[in-house]
């Protein structure tokens, strides 16, 4: 169990939410004085080029050996599909569209929170496991995530151009490099790394622009679907580590990284695919917000949660 003090929490969460919150009041700003945003560029930017670079570049330098990273991988297989049946329900009980948001309920935002919090407060070792499960996260959210969207709305993904196929062909080929231990050129894996790097900037930018036109009625949904999203993780999590053979720190990172909120990328395709953008992006606001608020106490279950947990196993 780790040995986290509480009341640090606060001032180490900030200085890993600072760069968040810089890069959203950007687009803030800039759509409160009103100028034009391209919000067009910024999104196939986003989505076409960086994101599947980013992507490629997670999965092929994820540093763990191929069984362990199957098994941590299958873990996250099972937590999404968990997750998406608890986040079903919870949506048709709020009367909320199940088809639309069930990306936003679903995915956690194990990246540029998730990665970070997973190293300040479990270390190196905890970091590893992290970086697998935001790399199985990040396959399966512009795989699955986004082609269920997709489904969701044909009316609007009917034009090729708006269905990000370069995330998809990219992610399972990253896939394929790391199976059969093709080594990727330098340039190559430099090229990827600088290119992704544009990814979560842009879209937190794009969420800040979009926050800055944010009606309150979409503030009132979104509240409620960043909330869910927080409920989500915590009962999918207790499921894995509950029935999943893992040991405590491996079981205590699990549970971090489903409780983190809403990722950015779920406001972007939301955006793009569906008539729920406002929704979405209120949802990572809240949800955000509820989570820095309430760090000390997650961190805390992370750790006293998934020790209960491992101990009343069968």
């Amino acid at each position: 169990m780790v040995d986290f003090n509480l009341w640090a929490a606060y001032p180490a969460l900030l200085a890993q939410l600072l760069p968040v919150i810089s890069c959203a009041a950007i687009g803030f700003y800039w759509g409160k004085t009103g100028k034009t945003f391209p919000s067009e560029f910024v999104s196939n930017v986003a989505i076409s080029f960086a994101t599947p670079c980013l992507v490629f570049y997670t999965l092929v330098t994820t540093r763990m050996d191929n069984a362990l990273l199957l098994k941590v991988g299958g873990a996250a297989v099972v937590s999404v599909f968990v997750m998406a049946v608890i986040a079903a329900l919870l949506l048709k009980v709020l009367r909320l569209p199940i088809l639309f948001l069930l990306p936003c309920a679903t995915f956690p935002n194990s990246g540029n929170l998730g990665l970070p919090m997973a190293q300040m407060t479990y270390g190196d070792d905890g970091m590893v496991i992290a970086v697998t499960f935001f790399a199985i996260f990040s396959f399966l959210q512009h795989t699955l995530g986004v082609s269920f969207l997709g489904w969701a709305n044909h009316k609007k993904t009917s034009d090729s151009k708006n269905f990000p196929y370069g995330v998809v062909l990219v992610g399972l080929a990253a896939v394929l490099v790391r199976f059969l231990s093709i080594e990727v050129p330098t340039p190559i894996l430099s090229s990827t790394k600088l290119v992704g790097s544009l990814a979560v900037p842009l879209m937190l930018i794009s969420l800040g622009f979009a926050l800055s036109t944010l009606q309150k009625s979409r503030l009132r949904e979104g509240s409620t679907l960043g909330l869910v999203r927080l409920l989500v993780g915590a009962l999918g999590g207790s499921f894995v580590i509950y029935f999943a053979n893992f040991p405590l720190l491996t079981s205590e990172v699990i549970m971090l990284q489903l409780l983190m909120p809403v990722a950015v990328v779920n406001y972007l395709y939301t955006e793009r695919l569906t008539s729920h953008g406002d929704t979405a992006a209120a949802a990572v606001l809240v949800s955000t917000c509820v989570f820095a608020i309430l760090s000390p106490l997650i961190i805390a279950w992370s750790s006293w949660g998934a020790s209960i947990l491992i101990q009343a196993r069968p």
